[in-house]
């Protein structure tokens, strides 16, 4: 039996696209992880439809698919032409599992929730000819003894920001609004047995690997037994990671000590209102300073993320965060247009007051305005957008926190790198903010 497991593309977005040269970014688990839940009787194959056309006369008995929200309109499309056919789909993923209903308007079957409790089933109905249009997870799942992905059935030269990523944690002890996290992976915070993530990253034939978990701070006692284990290995790594992390000297410790070169950190608004009305209160905007000035001093690179479109933000909130990040030095700095994505709260919000103005998941990557703003217009927000990446990855201003410290100037280097590319393909700002 033949399974074909396709991630879909997105055409309009800047992140998560392959490259002229046939590159992307990080590995994502989801499909390596369900072709490992697949009994190896069958012959599972893996296709990146970013990378090369999908081929719907090909030999399969069943594809599934999965991808976010942005890549649903392709994950259709996809799934629509192997169905006139003749050939099963089956679809999940965080989107999904939100919605439903309209995917099985385009497959024979869903997965809602974690796959690792009932992919097994929809395979065994399969080959009886006995598919069910559900097959809902009845909980979340346990972290011991977890599927190891299936690396070996992707392409590895796809891949620039190295080769191998590792979950070692699912869910999220925090719940903010706009996170699709806690809706999928569920506000528990699970963790895999210490050991068994050490013997799958000694299993890696790469130094560097990235954590996709989100939240290695979620549960400070686990992550420094984690960072412990890891010291010997002589590994290099990234992660995100809360705030949080900079009121524990011991984690900071740790976490470079073990070979934590950089992380990635959600500071999404300089504004304590925003912060609050999103539920991610326990985030002090007036303390952002010092906690990063703790997380540079142990030398560890942070990547900031800031959202745009709170209900707080006016234009002024592109030139204030701008000049926050050039103050304090980070690394590299990630932005995003709030999206209301389906299963947040923040969805639910914006569907009642009525200010979704454009539900084309196509445009749902967080790089376009698809809600009205309250304190600007929607081509405010748009052109700040435009104007704030630019503007941060100039290259004066990528040597200017760069070069302020000899520590971690490699990372610095390679992140602005990566970020200018996709910085200096949106539109010029004229007039500035």
């Amino acid at each position: 039996m033949k399974l074909l497991l396709v991630l879909p593309r997105n055409e309009r977005g800047f992140w998560g696209k392959v490259s002229k040269t046939g590159k992307t970014g990080f590995v994502r688990l989801n499909l390596p992880t369900i072709a490992a839940l697949t009994p190896m009787e069958w012959d599972v194959e893996i296709l990146d439809a970013r990378a090369r056309p999908v081929d719907y006369n090909a030999p399969v008995d069943i594809v599934g698919i999965t991808g976010f929200t942005a890549e649903m309109p392709s994950a259709y499309e996809i799934a629509d032409n192997f169905r006139k056919r003749g050939v099963k789909v089956v679809m999940g993923g965080v989107h999904v599992s939100a919605l439903p209903d309209e995917a099985l308007a385009h497959a024979d079957a869903v997965v809602i929730g974690e796959a690792e409790q009932v992919w097994h089933k929809a395979l065994e109905d399969f080959k009886k000819g006995e598919l069910k249009p559900r097959y809902k997870a009845p909980g979340l799942c346990g972290m011991e003894g977890m599927a190891v992905p299936r690396r070996d059935l992707l392409d590895r030269r796809m891949y620039v920001s190295g080769f191998n990523t590792i979950q070692a944690t699912r869910g999220c002890p925090f719940n903010c609004d706009y996170c699709a996290v806690t809706a999928f992976f569920g506000k528990e915070f699970r963790t895999r047995p210490v050991a068994e993530v050490i013997d799958e990253i000694k299993g890696f034939d790469t130094r560097n690997f990235f954590f996709v978990d989100d939240n290695m701070a979620g549960r400070p006692a686990y992550a420094k037994e984690l960072f412990r284990a890891l010291e010997p290995l002589k590994r290099t790594w990234g992660s995100q990671a809360s705030i949080t992390m900079a009121k524990d000297q011991e984690f900071l410790d740790l976490y470079a000590r073990s070979g934590g070169r950089y992380v990635f950190i959600g500071f999404e608004s300089l504004s304590q209102k925003n912060l609050e009305k999103m539920h991610k209160g326990w985030n002090s905007a007036k303390g952002y300073k010092e906690a990063i000035e703790k997380i540079h001093a142990a030398g560890i690179n942070i990547l900031g993320s800031f959202v745009f479109g709170l209900d707080e933000d006016d234009k002024t909130v592109f030139r204030n965060t701008f000049d926050f990040i050039m103050e304090t030095g980070l690394a590299a700095a990630q932005f995003h247009i709030l999206t209301p994505l389906p299963g947040t709260v923040t969805y639910g919000v914006l569907e009642k007051e009525g200010r979704i103005i454009d539900r084309d998941w196509a445009k749902y990557h967080t790089g376009e305005v698809v809600f009205q703003p309250k304190g600007m217009s929607v081509e405010d927000l748009q052109n700040g957008y435009y104007w704030i990446f630019r503007n941060t990855y100039a290259i004066k201003n990528i040597a200017k926190r760069c070069f302020k410290s000899p520590k971690g100037l490699a990372y610095r280097i390679a992140m602005n790198v990566a970020y200018r590319k996709k910085a200096m393909r949106m539109p010029e700002v004229k007039g500035g903010f």
